[in-house]
């Protein structure tokens, strides 16, 4: 076992912004870093790309919405590094504007991957972490959008920092998911935005984790949600302004912050700038 070894992982990295933080951290981090695909065909394709481009990165598969395969994951990493330093929870979906699913599919789908298979793979790996290890929840603007069409009730919830809980976000989270399904959603102060709705879930689930680690014994332990931006990638059917690169420079910076960094520190970032996360009045 090479314990001391320093050890990076990039979930849903085979494309896209995952992808691009694999390529940037092989440049820049001094470990080994971890592209994960749920297709270990795809991701044995990406590692090859990137050597191509002189990037030596490693491949483990890994489905976020498949619990033994995040276990897997973990023993490996327990077994070969013993440890974690950077997590970059970057995979995800979203249904096209054009997809005919109904809304209560896609709520259940979309929040099943995006929030409870992230808190999932968290809640395996953060025991790995070391002291001074960094943590990048990929959330979204679109996280801020749905925010502001929640009912003012339910934004004093999610935006209540020192209070809200994980089981209080896993318990709104379903209520979302539930009421979708008679249509109801509205009732409870919840938009009709299943993807919006699952990216609130990941920014509060960043801020709470962070206040958590703060009472944790590892030192310099730092979670930050993020908003890549509007990219050209599948997920935006190409329709995006950044390059893959651009979209994946924040999520660099914060996998990459300096050790006893203050902030930021259980914050939702874009373009290297805090973003608001707080009540609109209607």
């Amino acid at each position: 076992m090479s314990g001391s070894k320093r050890v990076a992982v990039v979930t849903g990295s085979n494309k896209g912004i995952g992808y691009a933080v694999v390529r940037g951290l092989c440049k820049q981090f001094d470990g080994d870093v971890y592209v994960t695909a749920r297709n270990e065909e795809l991701g044995l394709k990406a590692v090859e790309d990137l050597k191509k481009e002189g990037c030596k990165a490693k491949f483990y598969q890994l489905d976020i919405t498949k619990p033994d395969t995040i276990r897997k994951l973990k023993t490996f990493l327990q077994n070969s590094y013993g440890g974690l330093d950077i997590l970059v929870n970057n995979a995800g979906i979203a249904y096209k504007q054009s997809s005919t699913a109904p809304f209560a599919e896609q709520a259940e789908v979309t929040i099943r991957t995006n929030f409870t298979g992230t808190l999932d793979v968290c809640e395996e790996l953060f025991p790995l972490l070391r002291p001074h290890a960094r943590v990048v929840n990929v959330s979204s603007m679109a996280s801020q959008f749905a925010l502001k069409k929640c009912s003012v009730d339910l934004q004093k919830k999610l935006v209540d920092r020192t209070r809200i809980t994980m089981e209080d976000t896993k318990t709104l989270l379903k209520q979302f998911v539930d009421s979708a399904k008679t249509g109801t959603q509205g009732d409870f102060g919840w938009p009709e935005s299943a993807y919006g709705c699952s990216k609130i879930g990941v920014t509060v689930m960043s801020i709470i984790q962070q206040r958590e680690l703060l009472k944790d014994a590892r030192t310099d332990i730092v979670v930050n949600a993020c908003c890549p931006g509007y990219v050209d990638t599948d997920m935006t059917s190409h329709k995006g302004t950044k390059t893959i690169d651009q979209g994946a420079d924040t999520l660099l910076y914060l996998a990459t912050l300096p050790p006893n960094t203050s902030s930021p520190k259980g914050e939702f970032v874009s373009d290297r700038t805090i973003g608001k996360w707080e009540i609109t009045q209607p």
